[in-house]
C-alpha cells in the first residue's frame, strides 16, 4: 500500500489500478498459491486481454516461503502461471515494487521477448 501513497506516487509512471481483470495488463500476485486459490487465479488470468504480464511480489509469491512443500499449497505462482518479473523481499520495499513495475513497463515497450 505504501507504493500507492503520495510519497512514491505510482501514477507518475502511468500505473492505474483497475478493479476488473478485463481492463488490466499486469496481474500482481502477492502471496502463495493455495489449492483453493489456484482455480480463481487461473480464471482471472484467462480473463485478462493479451498481452498480459505477471508480477510476483514477495517471497511468498516467488517460492511459497513458509508454505513451501505444504499439502495445501502449490508454492510460488511460477508453478501455476508464467511469471515475467520477480520482486524479492519479505515484505518487499515500495522502491523494489516500483522497480519491478518499471521492468514490466520496459517489457511492454519492447515486446514480450
Amino acid at each position: 500500500m505504501a507504493s500507492r501513497a503520495p510519497k512514491y506516487d505510482l501514477e507518475r509512471f502511468g500505473v492505474l489500478f483497475k478493479g476488473s481483470p478485463r481492463h488490466a495488463d499486469v496481474l500482481v500476485v502477492t502471496g502463495p498459491v493455495s489449492r483453493q486459490a489456484r482455480s480463481r487465479l487461473l480464471r482471472i488470468y484467462s480473463q485478462m486481454p493479451e498481452p498480459k504480464y505477471v508480477l510476483a511480489v514477495g517471497s511468498c509469491a516467488i517460492s511459497g516461503a513458509p508454505f513451501q512443500g505444504s499439502y495445501s499449497h502449490h508454492g510460488g505462482v511460477r508453478n501455476v502461471l508464467p511469471v515475467d518479473v520477480y520482486v524479492g523481499g519479505c515484505p518487499p520495499k515500495p522502491e523494489a515494487i516500483i522497480d519491478g513495475i518499471l521492468k514490466i513497463k520496459e517489457k511492454i515497450k519492447g515486446g514480450r521477448g
